[in-house]
């Protein structure tokens, strides 16, 4: 019997689908939000382990407490970096995409929500800084009482703490928005710079210690830590393009050399891959290792793109789940994209084989995006809405995929809009007790 009849609403249990509106009345503020509420508790469970211990213990400055100290800040960093790994991410959607969809609705609904894995990322992050600046206070205190640490030892630290404060200040929300380029090259060379300070400072606060490096725990988190730095560059290479240009809005680039894209999943491209990197979900040809991405005019580096085709762009890494991918989770998925969203849409369209709803939202699309990708849109979902701004003007999204819902019978919805659009379709159909999913921008 199907789990969902007449309408999502009536399937649901009847306290369960109260007790979500209730919560997401309540949890509408971006704030509340499961990738912040996961980052508020990585720190939560630090302060616990923080308060575990008296606290004159920690600020002691002895071997004990240093040594402690710099086992929960150098495991805070490790996890938080390796949760950004591109194989540990579509492990990770890998383990939610199979739970069985006869699992019930709200741990489908709970593991659906897996795209918020970057609250670890900042969470544990922000909470091994604050362990090492508590760490580096231990170091000035030991070298200032005449204990085992080395003045070297006591200077790294400094320096490694300055530069950790500089990358988690640029990656507040509002200075990473206004100065993306500045926040993507501190985050990347103010990253390798701590990862090499992290080795020398390791290495000379074994020997302070009387320790062996190489069997140290921090030895081994500092090796996990550069793998998954280094590992996507080794697969870096300048490929060859070809690049369709239906409009001066939009592009789509074509790529034939043997990627292992997915539906579902994204591949980021860059011009200079020192400076920055922008990922674009990947459209794979049934049947072949060609792919497609779609490029539209959102800012200075699509503008550039648009206007001054390149020949070939750079690539790296292995391609990553995104999380459109949770549709596979429900058998009944209404899709719902703004403009160049069709894009992680697509791929969902051409490769599904349970039933599906499409609403694409967008201006002009036969002019913007081409007759041959609208045509293959309608094709590939014959349940389709597709409303022409130009034509019918913004609608309230939320109505209308609210409508869709009821009309398709469907399980959940999959939403790939802007910001404001998708907090606003999500926050307000999740308070009605429907499963809805889209990106968030925490990257």
């Amino acid at each position: 019997m199907r789990e969902i009849s007449q309408g999502l609403l009536t399937a649901l249990d009847a306290d369960f689908a109260e007790n979500r509106r209730k919560r997401y009345r309540l949890y509408t503020h971006p704030v509340f939000y499961p990738y912040r509420q996961i980052a508020m508790l990585a720190v939560v469970v630090n302060l616990w382990i923080f308060l575990a211990r008296p606290v004159e213990f920690w600020l002691t400055g002895s071997d004990a407490a240093l040594g402690a100290i710099s086992q929960m800040a150098f495991a805070n960093l490790t996890l938080g970096i390796i949760m950004r790994q591109q194989r540990v991410i579509n492990l990770l959607f890998s383990a939610a995409t199979n739970v069985p969809r006869s699992w019930p609705l709200w741990f489908r609904w709970m593991a659906g929500k897996v795209y918020n894995f970057g609250g670890v990322h900042s969470g544990c992050t922000v909470s091994g800084s604050l362990w090492y600046g508590l760490f580096l206070y231990g170091l000035l205190r030991s070298v200032r009482d005449g204990g085992a640490v080395s003045l070297q030892t006591a200077a790294l630290g400094c320096a490694v703490l300055v530069l950790l404060a500089v990358i988690i200040l640029t990656a507040l929300g509002p200075l990473r928005e206004r100065f993306h380029d500045l926040f993507e090259r501190v985050h990347r060379f103010g990253g390798w710079s701590v990862l090499a300070l992290f080795w020398a400072q390791a290495i000379l606060f074994a020997g302070d210690m009387g320790q062996p490096f190489l069997n140290s725990v921090a030895f081994w988190e500092l090796t996990l830590i550069t793998c998954s730095i280094v590992l996507p560059w080794t697969h870096l290479k300048r490929v060859p393009v070809k690049i369709v240009k239906p409009s001066n809005h939009a592009v789509i680039v074509n790529f034939d050399y043997g990627r292992d894209a997915f539906p579902g999943s994204t591949n980021a491209i860059s011009r200079n891959p020192l400076l920055e990197w922008h990922p674009f979900a990947s459209i794979p040809k049934p049947g072949s290792d060609d792919h497609r991405i779609i490029i539209s005019r959102a800012g200075n580096w699509t503008s550039s793109f648009i206007d001054d085709c390149p020949s070939h762009v750079w690539v790296r890494g292995v391609a990553t789940a995104g999380a459109a991918r949770v549709g596979l989770m429900f058998e009944r998925v209404v899709f719902v994209a703004t403009g160049s969203g069709i894009g992680p849409i697509l791929p969902h369209l051409l490769s599904r084989k349970d039933p599906c709803a499409l609403l694409w939202v967008t201006r002009s699309p036969e002019k913007t995006y081409g007759r041959a990708l609208v045509d293959e849109v309608r094709q590939a979902c014959p349940v389709h809405t597709i409303w022409n701004t130009d034509e019918r003007g913004k609608p309230d999204l939320a109505d209308l995929t609210r409508e869709a819902v009821k009309r398709f019978d469907a399980d959940a919805v999959v939403i790939i809009s802007n910001r404001k659009g998708s907090w606003h379709v999500t926050g307000t159909l999740e308070a009605e007790g429907i499963p809805c999913f889209s990106p968030i921008w925490d990257s």
